[in-house]
Formats: C-alpha cells, structure tokens, sequence
C-alpha cells in the first residue's frame, strides 16, 4: 500500500487509535478480511491482506511440538505444581502427622488443633520452602516431559494406533515423565518430610538438607525413591489418562459446541473440573504409598516391613484418605487450571478435548490419487 493511501485510511477512521479504528480491522477471518478490501475500494491499489493485526497476534506464534512449545510446558508445570503445593502445605502438614503419629493427631480438626496450640499460626507453614522448590522441580519434569513423551510415543505408533490407543499413550507418556520427576523431587521431599514431622529437627530446606546429609549422607536423600515412584508414577498415569479422558467426554457428550468454538474461560473451567475429578482418583490409587513415603522419611533405618507392621494393611490405605481426597482433588484441579491457563496465556491450545483423526488407509490414497 502506498503512504498516501495509508494516510487516506487513517483520516477516514479517524487517526491510529485502535478505539477508533472500525472493529473489522482486528479480524483474521476471511470474510472480514474482505469487508476491509471493500471499504478500501477507490484506493489506487486494493489491500490483499489485513493491514492492522489483531493486538493478540502481535506476539510470535509458538509451534506445537517446537522447542519453545516445550519450554512453554516446562514453564507452565514449575507454575501449576509449585503454587499450588506450596498453598496447600497446611494440609499437608496435618496430613504428614496423622500418618506418622495417629495417636497424638487423630483426625483433621484435632490435628489442627494439636499444631496450632504447639507452635502457632507459623507452624502451618513449616516447610513451605523445601515443598515449593521440590515440586516446582518436579512440575517442570512433569509436565514438560509428559508432553514429550506424549508425542514421541504416538509417532512411534503411527497416527492410526495412536488414535485407537491414546490411553495407553496417555499412561506410557505419564508414567516415563514421572520417573524423571521423581528424581528431582525426592530430596526436597525427604526433607521436607523430616522438617514437618520431628519439630526442631530444622527450620527448613537451608539448615535441614545439611542436617540431613550430615545424619544420613547424600544417598539418605533417595531413600524413599522407590516408594516415591510407588506413590508418583500410579498417581500421575492417573492424573493424566483420566484428566484426558475426562475433558474429551465432558466435550464430547456435556457441550453442544466444538472445543474451537467454546470460549476460553469455558475450556480453563473444564480443565478445573476434569483435574478435581482425576484427583480424587489419583489420590486412592496412590494413598497407601503416601503413607509409605511419610513413615520412611520420618524415622532414620525405617522399613517398608516397619510401617506394614506399625500401620497395618487397612491404615496404609485409609490413614488420612479423606483429608488426602479433599487435598489432591483441589490439587490437581487448581493444577491443570493454572497449566492450561498459562498456555493460553502464551497462546497454546488447552490440552485434551480433541482426538485426532487416523490417518487415511493406503487404498484410500491410492484411490483418491
């Protein structure tokens, strides 16, 4: 376009200010597009394309499965797991002590009672530090990898078997991801273990993980891998197959419209739902590892024989459900909230909700060819 026909336009609308600007000019669609060559009829030349974009298409568009896509996911997961773990440290806390010690913290509201007569309203927030760095860690591998695997395991299969066994790529991309989340994770959460369930042991992660090395040495930091990946893996093959399957069915058979179609803070508020509902499935599937990890952690040449014996069968899957329900559901909802919140904000799609289609046979090709 030339500069006298820019100058034309802006005096026909009325300067630069996009308040002014008629609303046509900030759409991408085709049909718009061709409302603005009409308006523009009489000009020495006719503009082929939008001249002014839109105030969200500014910023560079990031490709799915690039580089930056997963450094975008990494991101995301630091964001959704560190906050909303570190919000929830007070039930957590409780939780912790009613795994450790029943006698002394015998339900939800005693529980509150016992930690805020003995060290005051500071004490709810006991090893806040160690849980927002560890699960800040955890979240980047989590979900960062999660996505990683997710494609990586469906290009293996081919798009046909890709489509017709997605939960099976769900729970393999979940499972791989957790695995390497757990490393990171599991020295932050020793400590943290150990900080919330022997007061005095420490303040928190600056004067308790030397602490801890110094009693136990570096590997005392990995002692409850194992459990940890009892308790994780499960936990986030769960979290993230039922997640999935949950928003695709809530699309499929709950909204009249399209997921392209719907809204963004529609699909933020199905995302929110379809975590909570994981989460409580999450939270019964991984619960008797849970307790595991606490009592390991808690008690310096504890056994996973040692808590059978202590906790019985019945207690390792039932010591703190309920309160653990009520967490993990608000958890892992606020978590997929937050994660998909963060995508769109960098202008990703929300995750699930779309399956995609097969690839066409060969004959088909062969015929359309």
């Amino acid at each position: 376009m030339a500069p006298s026909d820019n100058a034309a336009t802006a005096g026909a609308y009325g300067g630069s200010a996009s308040s002014l600007l008629p609303s046509f000019l900030y759409s991408t669609t085709a049909a718009k597009s061709t409302l603005l060559q009409k308006a523009m009829i009489g000009n020495a030349r006719s503009a082929p394309e939008l001249v002014i974009p839109a105030p969200s298409e500014g910023q560079k568009k990031i490709a799915m499965y690039s580089p930056e896509f997963y450094a975008a996911c990494t991101f995301g997961g630091i964001l959704s797991c560190g906050l909303t773990h570190m919000a929830v440290t007070p039930l957590d806390l409780v939780k912790c002590n009613m795994q450790i010690d029943p006698a002394k913290y015998k339900s939800i509201s005693s529980g509150f009672g016992v930690l805020l007569k003995e060290q005051g309203v500071r004490g709810f927030f006991r090893g806040w530090v160690p849980t927002l760095l560890g699960y800040s860690a955890q979240g980047a591998c989590k979900f960062g990898f999660y996505e990683f695997f997710k494609k990586y395991y469906s290009d293996i299969a081919g798009p046909e078997y890709a489509t017709k066994y997605k939960t099976l790529i769900y729970l393999a991309g979940s499972a791989s991801a957790e695995v390497i989340a757990d490393v990171a994770l599991c020295p932050f959460e020793a400590v943290k273990v150990r900080v919330q369930t022997q007061p005095g042991f420490a303040r928190g992660l600056s004067d308790g993980l030397p602490k801890f090395v110094k009693s136990e040495g570096a590997l005392g930091l990995y002692k409850g891998i194992v459990p940890l990946w009892g308790r994780q893996i499960p936990y986030t093959m769960m979290k993230f197959a039922s997640f999935e399957t949950i928003v695709e069915m809530i699309y499929k058979y709950g909204i009249p419209t399209p997921k392209d179609q719907c809204s963004k803070p529609l699909q933020l508020g199905i995302s929110f739902a379809g975590g909570y509902v994981a989460g409580v499935f999450c939270a019964i599937v991984s619960h008797p590892a849970d307790n595991l990890v606490s009592f390991l952690n808690n008690a310096k040449g504890a056994t996973v024989g040692d808590a059978v014996q202590k906790l019985g069968l019945w207690g390792l899957f039932t010591r703190g459900l309920p309160l653990r329900i009520v967490m993990i559901g608000t958890l892992t909802g606020a978590q997929w909230g937050i994660y998909d919140a963060f995508k769109v904000f960098v202008g990703l799609p929300t995750t699930g909700g779309v399956t995609p289609a097969p690839a066409p046979a060969a004959g088909a090709e062969l015929a359309k060819a």
